[in-house]
Parts: structure tokens; sequence; C-alpha cells
């Protein structure tokens, strides 16, 4: 125990004396997680529109008005020619064209009132779809448009819609009703940030120990491995969860996320993810000679974690195998974690397989570290 402790008082004091160091743990964060946080947003803003109105009516004027008082749509271009308004979709200057036929009001209103349904009564929407995950925020964003101003639209006119309005459908978004997307997004950049800040610069310590040549004078003391690698992981478990502590309380003043859950189970599960995660940064430096090696390998699995770990996407609509493989992906169980209690406030009892399964992970994990850094005398 006094080897331990004399080993984290030479890795506070290598901390605290290095001047870039302490603005990347303690400055950058705080940055990044502002920016990143605002900046990774799930909603499309000013999304371009052009009108094809050849209609040229008061029906179709008010249907455009309601596109122009969305907060999602910016009016690009108004047009009566079809071919302009191709070339703007196909030169990429619109993301949306609305295309309102000739007729349209009367034939809507003929519908209304006799049932009579004909091509003219029917708008077609010609969506950028270069992007698919843009294209379908469009396609959701301008179709609940065009029925809110419908419904609106048969009520004034005292017409009864065939198939419509007998059912009123009232929807309840659990978890996050507000559907704000920082909500979800504060939990996944923060556990971005601690992972990255852990596992980079473990794994990039003991490596600068290597190139500097200290690792010997430790070498030849008779401070055992599993000594030495605890003393290299505690300070940065102790810095990471401070950070977390710090970026949960930065979320709840600037960005009113909800915390739901108890404290005491987020740590506790955040505790040993860290353990995990600063052990996969420590078996890269065993593995690895130089920094440049230790930042190649440290990119390559962070980006797959990152992309495979549930921030973005589900990870339930990702195929079989890719499933399987997130088996080894730490973001995936502690993704699950944080949401889980933050947004849902689940207990540990909610969160014990994840528990059980990053504790054997880290086991492994350190473990192996241990067994491959190699202490000669």
């Amino acid at each position: 125990m006094r080897n331990i402790l004399i080993i984290l008082r030479k890795e506070f004091t290598q901390i605290f004396r290095n001047r870039t160091m302490l603005p990347i743990i303690f400055l950058v964060p705080l940055v990044q997680l502002i920016i990143l946080v605002n900046a990774a947003t799930l909603e499309m803003k000013e999304i371009k529109l052009v009108v094809l109105d050849q209609d040229h009516s008061v029906t179709s004027r008010e249907m455009v008005s309601h596109f122009e008082g969305s907060p999602f749509f910016r009016l690009y271009t108004s047009t009566s020619d079809p071919h302009l308004s191709d070339e703007l979709l196909l030169k990429d200057q619109a993301d949306l064209v609305l295309l309102v036929p000739g007729g349209y009001e009367k034939a809507l209103l003929r519908k209304l009132q006799s049932g009579v349904d004909a091509p003219e009564t029917r708008v077609q929407l010609q969506i950028n779809a270069i992007n698919a995950t843009a294209a379908g925020l469009t396609q959701a964003y301008a179709s609940q448009i065009l029925q809110s101003w419908f419904q609106s639209f048969a009520a004034e006119k005292g017409a009864k819609i065939e198939g419509a309005g007998r059912i009123e459908v009232n929807y309840a978004f659990w978890y996050n009703p507000q559907l704000n997307y920082k909500v979800f997004m504060v939990p996944a950049i923060l556990l971005i940030l601690i992972t990255i800040m852990g596992m980079f610069l473990t794994a990039l310590n003991l490596v600068r120990e290597k190139e500097l040549g200290t690792i010997e004078q430790i070498n030849v003391t008779p401070i055992r491995k599993y000594e030495f690698i605890t003393g290299k992981l505690i300070p940065f478990w102790i810095i990471g969860l401070f950070e977390l502590a710090f970026g949960i309380m930065l979320g709840l003043l600037l960005f009113r996320v909800p915390f739901l859950g108890s404290p005491l189970v987020l740590f506790s599960f955040a505790a040993v993810y860290l353990v995990l995660a600063l052990g996969i940064g420590l078996l890269f430096s065993t593995l690895a000679s130089n920094q440049q090696q230790v930042m190649f390998m440290t990119f390559f699995f962070m980006l797959t974690f990152i992309l495979m770990g549930g921030i973005f996407t589900p990870v339930e609509s990702m195929p079989g195998w890719a499933q399987q493989v997130n088996v080894i992906n730490p973001f995936a169980y502690f993704m699950r974690v944080i949401r889980m209690v933050m947004l849902k406030g689940s207990g540990f009892s909610d969160i014990l397989p994840e528990f059980i399964a990053i504790g054997v992970y880290a086991l492994l994990v350190n473990a192996t570290a241990v067994w491959r850094y190699r202490k000669t005398v």
C-alpha cells in the first residue's frame, strides 16, 4: 500500500506541474460540452423551401403561410416555373419543393362538399434526399404541417373529413416530453468526453515515461507490476469522476437536463466503468512503444466504440452481427445506463446486468494490462 501511495503522489505531482495537461483535463471538456451539445443537434432548422404554386389562390397562400410560420422552414423562393424548381433541387440549393397544382382550391372545396377526389387535390413534396436522415426529417415536418393545415381548413369550411376526425389521438412522450434534443445529447457528449480524456491521457502518460526513459528508474525499484498499474490508474480515475460530476452539474444548470435517478447508482457504475476505460488505455500503452502508436490505437478503437455505442442511432436498429460485436463495446453499456438513470430514473436492479458485465470486463482488461507490462530489473 505504501508503494501505491508513493506512485500516486508522483503522478499527481506530474499532472499539476504539467501546464499543458491541466487545461486539457479541466478546461477542454467544459468548452467541448457547451459547444457540442448545441452543435450536435437532432433537429433541422432553416430547411430551404421552394414553392411551386400553379394555383395562385387564397388557399394555396394560406398553406404556404403555415410553412413560413414553422421554425423549421425558410422560404427560399416562390415560382411558377417547374424547370426552375427542378434546377434548384438538383443544384442542392433547395431542400424541399412544395408543388401546388392548378385548380387546387376548387378541386379541394368540391372534395370536401361532395367527397369527389381528383388529382388536383393532391400537393406534391419533392425532397432533396442526398442525405437520407435529413430527407426523412423534412418529410415528417412537412407532412405534419400539411395535416395540421388541412384539418383547420376543413373545420373552417364546416366539412366532415371522411375517415378522419372520428378518432382523436393524443401523444405523450415519456422521459423527454418536450422532445428537447439537448436532453438526449448531454449524457452522450458527457460520456464521450470523460472516456476520451481518461483513456487517452492514461495511455499517453505511460508511453511518455517510456520515451523519456523515466520508466527504467521505476523498473529497478521493488514496486510490483500491479502496484505500478494501480498507481497510474487511480489519479485519472479520480479526475474522471470529478469531470463527470462537474459535467452533470453543468448540464443541470445550463441545459436543464433532468436527473430522475439516484446519483449514487450512476456514480457507482461510473466508478467501475472508468476502471475499464482507464484499463484499456493502460493496455494500449503496454502494447505501444511511442506516443504515435498509442494515439493511432486509441483513435481507431474510440471511433468504433462511439459510432456503435448507440449515441446517435439505437443499438437495436443495428444488424444482428453488429449487436453481437457490441458486447465488447464499453460505450454501449454506459450509454444505456446514463440515459436510464438520468432520464428514466432507473434503479440499481435495472442496471444490474450492465453492472456485472462491465465489472467482469474491467477485471479482465486490467489483469491483461498488468500481465502485459514488462518490468525488468
